[in-house]
């Protein structure tokens, strides 16, 4: 048996006998009458190959074409480029690229290789078949469900060409998804029991297939709570984590700045999507903005703690922290704070005999990080800031201390928030902090260790090839100060080297000096034993010899000496 598994683009180019008709479908019984797009007549000449082989009573092979549709499923292959636009949220819109009005014959890769698995168990007499599932929608159709599950839930329509420019799509790529048939694989459904992954589609069953893309391509979200005392460094180590996993970094006042300015733009019309705001819309932010006023207004410029645990759940549950994740900093206090916002708010009905709370699996942090360092440590760093950053981040020294004093008070009570996590099973790392490092590196190197490797898409080209730059630069960079290293440790060694010469020239002097002071203290008594009693004999026998003039000087300065000293 020989199965080729060819491609619906062999069809791209076949109308229905019936055009005029608005559902007018292909079925395999139009498959001698299929036209390939212009570049898949290969693939066309080798279907009707592989039909041929298997024709005739005298033929031993088995053979059967099976015209797939465009497949999605684990990590969706054509319809990628959609999925990884929505999940980074880096664009306020998906595109779309030409109209999106045709109709795209797909099928889940599961459900086309359960086609493949009938045909070599039920050997059906149809030797042409087509597999896609049993949807009809357009390739917009198929966008918008991805943007309104995945991403900002807005899609545009740009011009094809620009899918190239943007290097979205390769020209071969779009081939594919200009194509426009409706296609009804009449055979898979009605001769074969095909247990269906997807068989209403892709927009049917988008939830199912989102999870599929992220489990794929391991995109779970990264969830993180860094709490500890003040001034122990949750913003710095915080700020270092979502740079490392390239996730949203949650600080209650600036969600709560956000959420002022988002409810502001839609009351006032300020925002750029105002135009197509409903007014029920327009009239709820009216009614939380004015709910957020007033609570600052009661409570000098604070929010009561229902309306700050309401936005910060709004925007935990927000698909860039679903999409990405989240590094909550240094927030919640209390037991009874964590449990508001990451207990479900059905566990009050369920059994009291669950042991385990029931906890709001989206949005609770699976990674909990305690950091912790005594009071002498958090004081002396509060007392170094400068007097406007201490003023800033209320580190003043009544502040401060009234702040340590609370946290400590609430880390010593019955229930206190760790403990809250513990009863998840989500059981905090606790670290400490006993080197004023500005950077943590030890701390930040133990959480990444804890945590694992980035799940996301890494770098894009152009971050990569920035990435690159940076790399080449830093080794430049290090290169040079090796060189440099090197030339000043040669400098430094001559100057030591010549220090030292000059040092031992020093000494060879002073040592010389000592040896002649020292050969003339002992040649004294030997000069003054000869001026005392030799040179006076001496030079009496030479003022005698040059009185003489003997023929031999020597002998009569011998004899002359001699005699003297036989003399005395």
């Amino acid at each position: 048996m020989f199965v080729l598994v060819s491609t619906v683009m062999t069809w791209a180019m076949t109308k229905p006998q019936n055009p005029e008709e608005a559902d007018a479908v292909l079925t395999e019984e139009d498959f001698r009458r299929r036209r390939p797009h212009p570049s898949f007549r290969n693939h066309n000449n080798l279907e009707k190959l592989v039909l041929k082989l298997g024709k005739g009573s005298k033929s031993k092979l088995s053979s059967y074409v099976v015209a797939s549709g465009l497949q999605y499923g684990k990590g969706e292959n054509l319809f990628h480029y959609f999925f990884q636009v929505s999940w980074l949220l880096k664009l306020p819109k998906v595109p779309i690229f030409g109209p999106g009005t045709n109709h795209v014959p797909m099928i889940h890769v599961h459900d086309l290789a359960r086609v493949i698995e009938n045909i070599i168990e039920l050997k059906p007499k149809s030797k042409y078949i087509l597999a896609v599932d049993d949807s009809k929608n357009t390739l917009e159709d198929v966008v918008k469900m991805i943007s309104d599950k995945l991403g900002p839930g807005e899609i545009t329509t740009l011009e094809e060409q620009e899918a190239v420019a943007m290097k979205a799509f390769t020209p071969d790529e779009l081939q594919y998804l200009s194509i426009d048939l409706r296609l009804d694989a009449f055979i898979i459904k009605d001769s074969f029991g095909l247990r269906w992954t997807s068989e209403h589609g892709m927009v049917e069953n988008m939830e199912n297939i989102v999870e599929e893309y992220k489990h794929a391509r391991q995109l779970h979200p990264i969830k993180m709570c860094v709490v500890g005392p003040p001034s122990v460094g949750k913003t710095t180590v915080s700020e270092k984590l979502c740079r490392r996993y390239k996730i949203h970094h949650i600080k209650i006042k600036e969600v709560i700045e956000e959420k002022v300015a988002q409810l502001t733009g839609i009351v006032n019309g300020d925002d750029p999507e105002s135009e197509n705001t409903s007014e029920d819309v327009r009239a709820a932010a009216r009614l939380q903005l004015d709910r957020i006023n007033k609570s600052m207004g009661v409570n000098a410029d604070r929010l009561d703690d229902h309306l700050v645990f309401d936005i910060l759940k709004e925007k935990l549950n927000s698909k860039p922290c679903r999409n990405q994740g989240f590094v909550l900093d240094g927030f919640l206090k209390t037991y009874d704070q964590a449990q508001q916002i990451f207990l479900n708010e059905e566990t009050e009905t369920q059994s009291s005999e669950v042991e385990t709370p029931v906890f709001n699996n989206t949005i609770t942090p699976e990674h909990v990080i305690a950091l912790e360092a005594s009071d002498d440590f958090l004081t002396k760093r509060a007392q170094g800031l400068p007097e406007s950053v201490a003023e800033k981040m209320r580190y003043t020294p009544d502040e401060f201390v009234r702040r340590l004093a609370r946290h400590r008070e609430l880390a010593a009570a019955e229930e206190t928030l760790l403990d809250f996590f513990d009863e998840l099973e989500i059981h905090p790392e606790q670290i400490e902090v006993t080197t004023d490092d500005p950077e943590y590196t030890d701390v930040v190197k133990k959480i990444t260790q804890m945590v694992g490797i980035p799940r996301n898409y890494g770098l894009s080209p152009q971050e990569q090839e920035g990435e690159e730059r940076r790399r080449e630069e830093e080794r430049k960079q290090k290169v040079a100060a090796e060189v440099a290293k090197k030339k000043r440790g040669n400098e430094a060694a001559l100057a030591e080297m010549a220090a030292q010469y000059e040092e031992w020239q020093r000494n060879v002097s002073e040592v010389k000096r000592q040896e002649d002071e020292l050969l003339e203290a002992r040649s004294l008594p030997l000069r003054n034993y000869l001026m005392k009693y030799v040179m006076p004999s001496l030079s009496e026998a030479m003022l005698d010899c040059c009185k003489v003039k003997p023929d031999d000087p020597v002998d009569f300065l011998a004899e002359h000496l001699l005699r003297h000293n036989q003399d005395d």
